[in-house]
């Protein structure tokens, strides 16, 4: 009896410390983790197939290939009433690109100039930004939005007292309309030199780069740069006879004719995300530029380096890796708040993914293609932005 009790109390003990293995424990729950997971997708497709069935409805993606039937006024890519679905997705999807995109760019710009400013030793400077970034900071997105779409843009003049600017630009309610390029068949090598002058400048500034380090002599980096991106293109484009001309606007008797328009729903949705975003983007500069040592700057300024100088080539180089993985949020904020453009019909991927919706009722189909969109631009943002900050990082020696 004795050696069955000490058997039955070796066996608990083993038992105990089986289940106390912090191994086995980690294995225990990542495998129930991964079975509830499987076990709830399985669940809602299973609803969602019943579902279908009980409203006589079938699921799949070959419905794309129907006629749409709808137009859409921001057709930056060829489309018609006649496409099919699949185009007009595609369409709200370059839609969403560009506005992310363009807003992406002056965002920073001006998130950049702002967070420097708020650290500016002029009272008047700092407290302007000051108010910028707490004003619209606690501003609701879509609530910028209609102050640049009613606020602002419908209270422009009509068409036909449109304000006119130089080089045939035409600004009205209706947007802006401006010269539309039509380029020639040799255009494309104006483009291919053009592309090859950006990689001969990188070249040529990382060379120069290496020659500073080594001598202490910068090379003209920024004449040579300019000649390479601007100077080379334009020769060829001259010797090529100018291969490009321009369609200008023509006011006709109730709109213009000719050109090409930007519209009032682009001009609003990309205002708003850019100085909504940038706000917060100029509170991340500002603490990056905080998280620099103060004896850089001092350090600087007894060596003789102007305040700008030593603004832009000590402090925010290092500050740069304290601003990019915040940023990098910032960024994705901006795109994914771009889907507020249905509440001004900017026909961006949810509003063009709404309307097939509303038309044939695949609703499930739809919201999965926004999901993957969605999460695919995020994914690749993220990597980009985790790429820079690899390059920006200090590497020791």
């Amino acid at each position: 009896m004795a050696l069955g009790a000490a058997e039955r109390g070796g066996t608990t003990r083993t038992t105990q410390s089986f289940l106390y293995n912090p191994e086995v424990r980690q294995f225990f729950y990542q495998a129930v983790t991964v079975i509830f997971i499987v076990w709830l997708i399985w669940y809602a497709s299973t609803n969602a197939v019943q579902n279908l069935a009980r409203a006589n409805m079938t699921a799949g993606f070959g419905f794309l290939n129907g006629r749409a039937g709808f137009d859409i006024a921001q057709t930056p890519i060829a489309y018609s009433s006649d496409s099919n679905y699949w185009r007009a997705l595609q369409l709200g999807l370059v839609n969403t690109l560009i506005v992310a995109a363009c807003g992406i760019v002056t965002a920073t710009i001006v998130g950049l100039i702002v967070g420097i400013g708020r650290l500016s030793h002029n009272w008047i400077i700092a407290r302007l930004c000051t108010v910028y970034v707490e004003v619209f900071r606690n501003i609701p997105p879509l609530l910028v939005i209609f102050f640049w779409y009613k606020g602002v843009l419908s209270l422009l003049p009509d068409v036909k007292q449109a304000l006119s600017l130089p080089a045939s630009v035409y600004v009205s309610n209706r947007g802006i309309y401006m010269p539309a390029p039509v380029f020639g068949q040799t255009f494309w090598l104006v483009l291919l030199v053009f592309a090859l002058g950006i990689a001969a400048a990188v070249i040529f500034s990382r060379w120069a780069n290496k020659k500073q380090l080594a001598t202490g002599v910068r090379p003209p980096v920024l004449w040579v740069n300019l000649a390479l991106i601007v100077g080379l293109p334009v020769v060829v484009f001259l010797m090529f006879g100018a291969p490009m001309s321009f369609d200008i606007p023509v006011l006709g008797k109730f709109n213009m004719t000719g050109g090409t328009v930007v519209g009032p729903e682009f001009l609003s949705l990309y205002m708003a995300l850019s100085f909504y975003t940038a706000s917060f983007i100029a509170e991340i500069v500002r603490a990056g530029i905080r998280g620099v040592a103060k004896g850089q700057t001092e350090a600087a300024h007894a060596l003789g380096i102007r305040q700008g100088l030593t603004t832009r080539l000590v402090v925010l180089p290092q500050a740069l890796r304290i601003i990019i993985p915040p940023l990098t949020s910032q960024f994705l904020n901006l795109t994914k708040n771009s889907s507020l453009a249905v509440a001004i019909g900017y026909a961006d991927l949810v509003a063009v993914g709404g309307t097939i919706l509303n038309q044939t009722g695949h609703s499930i189909e739809i919201i999965a293609i926004w999901m993957l969109v969605y999460v695919s631009i995020s994914l690749v943002t993220s990597l980009f932005m985790n790429w820079f900050n690899a390059k920006m990082a200090l590497v020791e020696r």
